[in-house]
């Protein structure tokens, strides 16, 4: 567990960082309200905006929940199913696909966040970022971990 929990502060720590890299890349600016709007999937956007630092820290939270939840579903599928282990840079590739899928096919339809236009460029982006971000961290900790039980370590 306490990999598992290291994992996803790295992972969620990347994957924040990336998406501020990301925004300031497509507008030029820094996005000042990127936890307010994460809290704007259960609170909705209008009442995220306009709260303030336990809006900011429930933003946080979702973020670092939802990573926590793609870390330990991938962690228990990896020792279930080794496939996942025989590259871990494809299987890293195939969970941030994964993850793009399930929260903008799922997830944000379902939330109380306005809906946007698909674009497949900025679809493909955002996949590659989160299996840079999400996706290699937690595939290599889950290869780490195995690889570790394997050897008595």
């Amino acid at each position: 567990m306490k990999r598992i929990l290291l994992t996803t502060l790295i992972a969620g720590t990347l994957d924040i960082l990336a998406a501020y890299i990301n925004i300031y890349i497509r507008t030029g600016h820094l996005s000042k309200h990127m936890f307010q709007y994460i809290a704007g999937g259960a609170l909705g956007l209008k009442n995220s905006l306009n709260g303030g630092i336990p809006v900011i820290l429930l933003g946080i939270f979702f973020h670092y929940f939802i990573t926590f939840s793609f870390t330990l579903s991938f962690f228990l599928l990896y020792r279930k199913n080794r496939v996942f282990g025989i590259n871990p840079y494809l299987a890293a590739l195939f969970l941030g696909i994964f993850i793009w899928a399930v929260m903008n096919l799922v997830v944000l339809p379902l939330s109380a966040l306005p809906g946007g236009n698909f674009d497949i460029g900025r679809a493909i982006i955002d996949a590659l970022i989160l299996s840079v971000a999400i996706g290699l961290p937690v595939s290599m900790s889950a290869r780490a971990s195995i690889t570790n039980n394997n050897t008595g370590s």
